[in-house]
């Protein structure tokens, strides 16, 4: 691979990013790329009888989409790449209107596990949804996107601490609601300025999923750029990837051995127990009703399982410059090295040697580097969707992902070339 197609994808990734601050942008994002690819909507109520070709379900922040070639048996083995939409970040309360000593403030929650100094003296725009009062009076959903630098969480100056670089933890219960205009607190403030950054009438909202996101556009870095900067690319680099290799098996193999599949989860974040999250049945009951819609047996399904393949996508750590003795000596990854194979026996990941095979075979075929990554023994391990999916499905499970540094900050950092590598890898492994 040339460095013309890592840039090229790369420089998409970065506009994904800048169109997705929410997990529903993301899954608007994926589900535009995917219909201009072919794919088409199916939703719960519809009558799936038959489909064939690229479909896709959405279902707020959560994505399947797939791939079934016209006259593929129905006991086809799934190809499946795991991801998440959502990061962690500040999500506005239901009753957000407060204030203190003439300014006013909104009420936010921690959202995951945020490095919240990371958070501080940033310039902070409100994405998400409203559901609103449909015509009929069922509720509709609108997804608003305001760029603007409308809130801030001030950092104490450091007169008035003078212990701030001693590692203090910030105060979460008292300092964590961002300002955003003087004056008194007004019941309703923040729900008008959203509801007419919509387009709506404030009358209209029911109720909303809104949260905060850093408005610095993402970017490049270094002497010869290469390194990316940017909010959210764990684990939008995952997502795009996958988007791209999903389309690209859909319509660059004449006889493809396996049916491709994206899985996109919500909350992640926060232990993916939700009914968008990978513990709940949704990826389960998708492809299985996309196998008896084929005209497949129950016996199908289950030959369509055992023969499957998951590939869990999610960020992974860089060594650290600074902090070198946090990470275990023998396994260092570095920017542009290509995507890690993370592995834990205690099964915070899934990976067995079965499937870092068919990893490393995929990496071979698709020309791309990889890097072997281990929690040092003396640190907590983190986790992903690789454990749950395997746990569920009962399916060969390798967890990987891109190399990065300030994983969960407001603003992270990876090597320019690792998401393209990590697409040609995802498109490899969906097409076999």
């Amino acid at each position: 691979m040339t460095p013309a197609p890592h840039r090229s994808h790369t420089d998409d990734l970065l506009s994904f990013i800048a169109a997705s601050p929410s997990p529903y942008h993301v899954v608007a994002s994926a589900t535009q790329r995917l219909e201009k690819a072919g794919f088409r909507e199916l939703r719960g109520t519809d009558d799936w009888t038959g489909a064939t070709g690229g479909c896709f379900v959405a279902r707020a922040g959560a994505l399947i989409a797939w791939y079934v070639p016209e006259g593929a048996p129905t006991h086809t083995p799934f190809r499946i790449v795991g991801t998440h939409t959502d990061s962690p970040n500040l999500r506005i309360k239901p009753s957000p209107d407060t204030g203190t000593a003439g300014w006013r403030q909104i009420g936010v929650e921690i959202y995951g596990g945020v490095p919240l100094n990371t958070w501080l003296d940033r310039d902070l725009g409100i994405s998400g949804r409203l559901a609103l009062r449909g015509p009929d009076g069922s509720p509709r959903n609108r997804l608003v996107q305001i760029d603007e630098p409308l809130l801030r969480v001030p950092q104490l100056a450091i007169h008035l601490d003078r212990t701030v670089n001693e590692g203090v933890a910030l105060d979460r219960q008292r300092h964590i609601a961002p300002i955003w205009a003087l004056g008194d607190p007004q019941e309703g403030a923040l729900l008008r300025r959203v509801a007419a950054a919509a387009e709506e009438d404030p009358a209209d909202v029911l109720g909303w999923d809104l949260m905060l996101h850093d408005i610095q556009p993402p970017g490049y870095l270094g002497v010869d750029r290469e390194f990316v900067v940017s909010s959210r690319l764990d684990n939008q680099i995952s997502v795009h990837a996958g988007v791209t290799a999903l389309v690209e098996a859909a319509t660059g193999v004449e006889e493809p051995r396996y049916i491709p599949v994206l899985a996109a989860f919500d909350h992640e974040e926060v232990g993916s127990g939700s009914e968008t999250g990978a513990q709940s049945p949704l990826l389960e009951r998708v492809l299985s009703r996309s196998v008896s819609a084929r005209g497949g047996s129950g016996e199908d399904w289950s030959r369509a399982l055992s023969g499957a393949f998951c590939v869990s996508a999610d960020m992974a750590h860089a060594v650290h410059p600074n902090y070198a003795e946090r990470h275990d000596p023998d396994h260092r990854p570095l920017p542009n090295g290509g995507p890690t194979v993370k592995v834990n026996v205690n099964q915070r990941y899934a990976t067995d040697s079965t499937g870092i095979a068919v990893f490393t075979a995929a990496c071979e075929r698709a020309g791309a580097p990889w890097q072997p990554f281990v929690s040092n023994n003396a640190m907590p391990c983190g986790t992903s969707i690789g454990p749950l999916t395997a746990a569920r499905l009962g399916v060969t499970t390798v967890d990987v992902g891109v190399p990065g540094l300030s994983m969960h900050s407001a603003r992270e950092l990876c090597g320019a070339d690792d998401p393209a590598y990590l697409a040609a890898i995802l498109g490899a492994i969906m097409t076999g």
